[in-house]
């Protein structure tokens, strides 16, 4: 098993999935998801934990199998790393994500979540919840999640592209685990606010930086 790349790597992706929790189409969707783990943990922690880790799972299954399946697309058509003209793409591509981001056109296609009730406590439901939430919330994350698969095609590496996706997962799951370890009590989320846009322009910002570089490593190479 090879990873490649830099371990700073999966430590960048892990501090996306952190900002991708904060933005303004994912933040508002915790308290929904994240009051499910704790009704169901009944003020247990270790309950809570593991229902939390579970339902993060199910998101990092999801999203780290769009990875893979990125991964598998570039390499389909070849070395895709050493391609000048798919590095252009993908710049262009992730560099348009960046732009959405900033609200200049909108690629949000936002769904609301709305978690079952019932009186289903296992494992397996709440693994099974956290796949689909991150189905359903992945439309919102058009912008994040295209400009990481953007990236992703130009690799030859299904471990990195799966690890790095599991890294971003686990990222924008880490309030799920806290709130559903700790319960609402002990953790009290901020209001929507300004900083949450604040947030979303940085993240918008490091994206089209991403954009800049890949474009510019195509150019070089022509």
């Amino acid at each position: 098993m090879n990873l490649s790349g830099s371990p700073f790597d999966f430590l960048i992706a892990f501090g996306g999935g952190i900002l991708a929790s904060l933005t303004p189409c994912v933040y508002p969707l915790i308290p929904i998801s994240a009051g499910y783990i704790v009704g169901h943990a009944h003020g247990h922690k270790r309950r809570g934990l593991f229902l939390s880790l579970f339902y993060v799972t199910g998101m990092a299954i999801a999203y780290s199998a769009l990875g893979v399946l990125a991964v598998l697309t570039g390499s389909i058509f070849g070395k895709f790393s050493s391609s000048p003209i798919v590095n252009l793409a993908s710049g262009i591509i992730i560099f348009i994500a960046g732009l959405a981001m900033f609200d200049l056109f909108n690629l949000n296609f936002a769904i609301k979540l709305k978690l079952p009730g019932g009186h289903h406590r296992t494992y397996v439901w709440a693994l099974f919840l956290g796949l689909v939430s991150a189905l359903m919330i992945s439309p919102c994350l058009v912008p994040i999640l295209g400009a990481i698969l953007a990236y992703l095609a130009t690799k030859d590496n299904l471990f990195y592209g799966g690890f790095l996706l599991l890294c971003f997962s686990y990222g924008m799951g880490l309030i799920f685990i806290i709130i559903g370890t700790f319960g609402s009590r002990l953790v009290h989320l901020p209001k929507v606010g300004v900083w949450m846009l604040v947030i979303k322009k940085i993240a918008a910002g490091i994206i089209l930086l991403a954009g800049v570089y890949f474009i510019y490593t195509a150019i070089r190479r022509f």
